[in-house]
């Protein structure tokens, strides 16, 4: 089988190991879930060592499918970005628990920066809106609310990273302290302009600079493998990237226009911009990647909920057994007739950014059924896409005439299809759906020459399924409308 690239996506939800080959094709595979814990009301944790067991468990499971024959040359690095992780830098020991980017304890942080008149400043630097979301916050509440870590990070004891970062560590056993430049672009801590820490924003959040990683290029060796379980000693990091910027990369949108949507616990829209930021007040600029010397940014639409809220069909409400079971369910009814969910559990994200809207079920009747809760499940997911879509091409100037798809949501032909109707225009199915994963194996890969560049993978990248818009206009502006409606009742809903 020749010479593999080993690919690691630590995600929300778990993580997912590729063993993919030269010619682009996956030959092993791996997936291990991690625990979601919810602490308190809006708060949501990880446990970082069951990151890191879980995901060795993984590339075992990905090396034994992949067989004997397959000899490593590079692993690549994606992960759920934002997460934030404090360690003691002694013992490689987390100090708390993982905060997951989803969550919203800092949300009263963020509002008292605002109320500051800082939110025109951090958008500027960062390219980012200030919400809980990002990392910046998170390392603020932990060094103010547990105790000892403030004289800690002070002391140059503690080290703090998105869960590249942790994986990282791990790997080389405390060598190297490491994150590429599309993950250092979520913290809220980096200058878009200088690409560098922003010594200014670390002041304000009272965060020590010892604490941060180097930031590297998302594609070169990074450093090699200490050895642990299945991962062995000696093997190259070749590339680190953000799990959104990475499934950017793993679509092969390469040139500006080009745009992509990954299903996951969330959904996120990027659209390549070229070499240039495109500033936005709705919409997040974002480094897309680093290849070489040349720094590629994207526009992105973060969606905080849609494979969570099928998750909670089937974990919160007990309506299905499985995800897949969704598909089965909704296409049983016609239509959701007039229901409509706002899966805001932790919030809206863009375009809207309401920290404090919660989830809503609205239109109910006496006729309701959980096929047309289901149905109108998979209907938000497609709303809140075209929410941001809509908000993207009006911010950039640039025409989406189709957008990419890939995640494990994509799966659902049904919610294809609604997609496809929702948003007015082609919905294009990528061959391979963990294209996160396939991305960070494309710039691992390239940092160490098994492919030439970005015109070779160009050509790998192949289509499953094109999802053509049948729905009337009429009745998508309609339903729309009713969306709409909707989501000015689940907003600013838990203020108070």
């Amino acid at each position: 089988m020749g010479d593999c690239v080993l690919a690691i996506d630590q995600g929300t939800s778990g993580s997912t190991v590729l063993v993919v080959d030269s010619a682009g094709q996956v030959v092993g595979r791996g997936y291990r879930e991690i625990t979601q814990h919810y602490p308190e009301p809006g708060w949501v944790e990880h446990d970082p060592e069951e990151i890191w067991h879980k995901t060795l468990e993984a590339v075992a499971d990905a090396r034994a499918a992949a067989g004997p024959d397959v000899r490593l040359i590079a692993l690549g690095i994606t992960n759920q970005r934002e997460t934030t992780i404090l360690w003691d830098a002694a013992t490689g020991s987390p100090v708390h628990p993982a905060i997951v980017w989803q969550d919203r304890r800092t949300a009263p942080l963020c509002e008292s920066l605002r109320a500051a008149g800082l939110a025109e400043w951090f958008t500027a630097r960062t390219g980012l809106v200030i919400d809980a979301y990002f990392s910046g916050t998170k390392i603020q509440w932990l060094l103010h609310n547990i105790p000892d870590l403030r004289g800690r990070a002070a002391a140059g004891t503690l080290r703090f990273g998105t869960v590249d970062s942790w994986l990282v560590w791990k790997l080389t056993n405390g060598a190297v302290h490491a994150t590429d430049y599309s993950n250092a672009s979520r913290t809220l801590l980096l200058n878009l302009d200088s690409l560098d820490w922003d010594p200014e924003i670390l002041q304000t959040l009272r965060i020590p600079p010892s604490l941060l990683p180097r930031i590297v290029s998302s594609s070169g060796v990074v450093a090699e493998t200490a050895g642990s379980g299945p991962v062995p000693a000696g093997l190259p990091i070749a590339s680190l990237a953000g799990d959104q910027q990475a499934a950017l990369f793993g679509q092969s949108c390469f040139l500006p226009g080009m745009a992509k949507n990954t299903y996951g616990t969330g959904s996120f829209v990027l659209l390549h911009t070229g070499g240039q930021p495109v500033s936005s007040q709705n919409l997040l600029a974002t480094v897309a990647y680093q290849v070489g010397e040349q720094v590629s940014y994207a526009l992105e639409g973060s969606i905080f909920a849609t494979g969570a809220a099928v998750q909670w069909l089937r974990d919160g409400l007990g309506i299905i057994e499985s995800a897949a079971d969704s598909e089965t369910l909704a296409a049983g009814v016609d239509s959701s007739d007039g229901v409509y969910v706002v899966p805001a559990f932790v919030g809206l994200g863009a375009p809207h950014w309401d920290q404090y809207a919660r989830g809503t079920i609205i239109g109910i009747t006496r006729g309701t059924t959980r096929a047309h809760i289901a149905r109108a499940t998979l209907e938000s997911i497609a709303f809140q896409t075209r929410d941001v879509v809509e908000a993207m091409e009006q911010e950039s100037g640039v025409a989406m005439p189709e957008l990419r798809v890939d995640g494990g949501a994509a799966r659902n032909d049904l919610l294809m299809q609604i997609q496809a109707d929702i948003l007015g225009r082609p919905v294009v199915r990528a061959a391979v759906l963990e294209t996160t994963a396939l991305g960070a194996a494309y710039l691992a890969g390239l940092g160490v020459g098994v492919w030439s560049g970005t015109d070779e993978l160009a050509r790998l990248w192949r289509a499953d399924r094109t999802f053509e818009p049948r729905m009337p206009e009429e009745e998508r502006e309609a339903l729309y409308d009713g969306w709409k409606r909707a989501l000015e009742r689940a907003k600013g809903w838990a203020r108070n």
